[in-house]
């Protein structure tokens, strides 16, 4: 038997897979459209449970994603050694550069990898440099702007 968080949160993940969410508010009324009596409050920590993220789109506007689970990391967990190991994120071009603290640019992008974030084509990790590669400049400034909101918003939790 399922539970009414269970069910809520199966909501939210298909809600975010199939529609494009910029705000919790909108969230929150198309969960409550789905028959599930919510708050903004509730909503707010299954977005965190989930390891649900915004991204921030070629055309500069934002949606919320879904991270994939990959083996039995945690989204929380990849976010974490992402964030934690991050020091400056910037674009050259199709390019993003990320620099990490040392030893942990294969971490990073390993992480950065299990994510399946939009925009990244592929990535190379030296000892403390990331290149990610993405097809176009707009989706690399969009990368870049989705990775540093990751890292703000983990470092602040």
């Amino acid at each position: 038997m399922k539970t009414a968080k269970n069910s809520r949160q199966e909501i939210i993940l298909k809600l975010i897979r199939e529609n494009d969410i910029a705000t919790q508010e909108e969230l929150t009324a198309l969960v409550k459209g789905s028959g599930i009596n919510t708050t903004q409050a509730t909503v707010s920590r299954d977005i965190k449970d989930l390891g649900i993220i915004k991204v921030t789109l070629p055309n500069k506007s934002t949606k919320y994603a879904v991270l994939d689970r990959t083996g039995d990391s945690a989204p929380g967990r990849l976010l974490a050694v992402f964030s934690n190991s991050v020091r400056t994120i910037e674009t050259a071009m199709n390019i993003v550069v990320i620099k990490t603290l040392p030893g942990m640019a294969q971490a990073a992008a390993s992480a950065l990898d299990s994510m399946h974030l939009s925009g990244v084509v592929g990535t190379i990790a030296g000892d403390d440099t990331v290149f990610v590669a993405s097809g176009s400049l707009e989706e690399a400034q969009a990368l870049r702007s989705t990775l540093g909101d990751l890292v703000l918003g983990v470092n602040e939790c």
